[in-house]
């Protein structure tokens, strides 16, 4: 029984496959197009027959016309491939439709963004100007310290001893200015009485201008003396943060040393900087002075201006390196920080298209294709930005029939009729060239 089912099975497969080929059609060479062409089935049925029949329901219609050529096929084997072509691609091809949905352009910023991290302005070292053994360290690390800020004090040893001494020498000073100068008035008074010979006054001159030298000497002194006991105090030269290295309590700080006269080091946070850099393609909208926002990875967001532009790019990735100077009242961002500015370029004329519009040329060119006066014209565009709801592109005109449907069946110089896009989809278009074509 099972054999006998797996028999009848095959059998049947075997009349399908029979049929089915029936239905094709036999060439027979060197007769020409549309000559040559022999309805199979004719072959079994010249005047007809169930076959026949069969293929008609199915709807292959295949049969012979009057003058024995095969029928009922969809494309008429008269024709050559070029025919064909014409016929359905050509210029007697049917006008196809497009959907198109009407753009007008607005101005919109341009913005380029820029990957980077935060960095100090500056990092200051506030170091000792004289030797001396550190008595004392006025700030600790982290302390927010401004300008003028005690920050360590050196032993004076016997520099305040030099202090005393030094006035002491401009007191005896002043005291020979004045005996000199007693000595010269002296001297006047006599020479006026006849007194005193004319030449006696030139030595109590010199001895006057001596004495008034060895004043200046004695003050200079001082103020060295003076100046010395001062470098005893170190203060901040720069508002910032204490940071590392700073000096211990104890230690021996020494100008003559490599880094051996650092009492602290500033880290200066305010301003602070955002460093990145910019591809190579946009460059060209770097300038100086732009308005820049710039967001961490904390999410704190600053405000400032492009402050540094590299005038050579960076070998290994073609990026030239930029700086934005920010505003960081309290020091709120730190250094260090991953975040990304942008930074306003300027304004274009921009359309927002779907992003579905956008097609390549045949040269890989990528843009839009669109409609102008029942002709399909492509336009190369630039992508300024990328939003949720389209594409930002600019190098179009201020308002165009844009293409949003079809643009991928039709090319640049063909004619085409436009459909507005209403929302509908693709369907309502579908359906306007199956209309067309039949």
């Amino acid at each position: 029984m099972r054999a006998l089912f797996s028999y009848g099975a095959a059998l049947i497969i075997v009349i399908i496959v029979a049929v089915w080929l029936g239905t094709g059609t036999l060439i027979r060479g060197g007769q020409g197009p549309g000559l040559g062409e022999k309805p199979i089935i004719s072959l079994i049925e010249p005047k007809g027959g169930a076959l026949t029949a069969a293929a008609e329901k199915s709807g292959l219609e295949a049969h012979e016309d009057a003058d024995g050529h095969a029928s009922g096929t969809t494309v008429d084997p008269a024709l050559t491939i070029a025919q064909r072509e014409a016929k359905t691609q050509g210029a007697s091809a049917p006008i196809r439709s497009v959907q198109v949905k009407t753009f007008v352009a607005q101005p919109m910023p341009i913005e380029v963004d820029v990957h980077g991290q935060t960095k100090a302005k500056a990092t200051v070292t506030a170091s000792a100007e004289t030797s001396g053994t550190v008595a004392s360290v006025d700030v600790t690390k982290g302390q927010s310290v401004k300008v003028g800020d005690l920050l360590c004090t050196l032993s004076p040893e016997t520099r305040q001893a030099a202090v005393a001494q030094a006035q002491a020498a401009l007191a005896q000073a002043e005291a020979g200015v004045a005996q000199a100068q007693a000595d010269y008035d002296t001297n006047a008074q006599l020479r006026s009485k006849g007194l005193a010979t004319p030449n006696s006054e030139r030595p109590l001159s010199v001895a006057l201008v001596a004495a008034k030298a060895g004043v200046s000497a004695a003050q200079a002194g001082l103020d060295n003396a003076n100046a010395e006991l001062g470098r005893t105090k170190i203060y901040a030269k720069a508002a910032g943060v204490v940071d590392d290295p700073i000096a211990n309590v104890g230690a021996i700080l020494s100008p003559a040393l490599p880094g051996g006269a650092t009492c602290a080091t500033i880290v200066q946070m305010d301003p602070i900087i955002f460093t990145g850099s910019v591809p190579e393609a946009k460059i060209g909208y770097a300038k100086l002075g732009l308005e820049a926002s710039v967001k961490t990875v904390t999410g704190e967001t600053l405000k400032g201006k492009v402050t540094f532009i590299s005038p050579v790019a960076d070998n290994a990735t073609r990026t030239f390196p930029v700086e934005i100077e920010l505003p960081n009242p309290g020091n709120a961002v730190q250094s260090g920080l991953s975040a990304t500015a942008t930074v306003n370029v300027g304004t274009a004329p921009a359309l927002l298209v779907p992003q579905s519009s956008l097609t390549l040329d045949d040269n890989g060119t990528m843009g839009i294709r669109a409609v102008v006066d029942s002709k399909v014209v492509f336009y190369p565009v630039t992508i300024i930005k990328d939003a949720r709801e389209g594409m930002y592109v600019i190098g179009l005109p201020a308002k165009l029939a844009v293409i949003t449907v079809g643009q991928e069946f039709v090319k640049a110089g063909e004619t085409v009729k436009a459909v507005e896009d209403t929302g509908d989809g693709a369907a309502k278009t579908a359906a306007a060239n199956n209309g067309a074509q039949s």
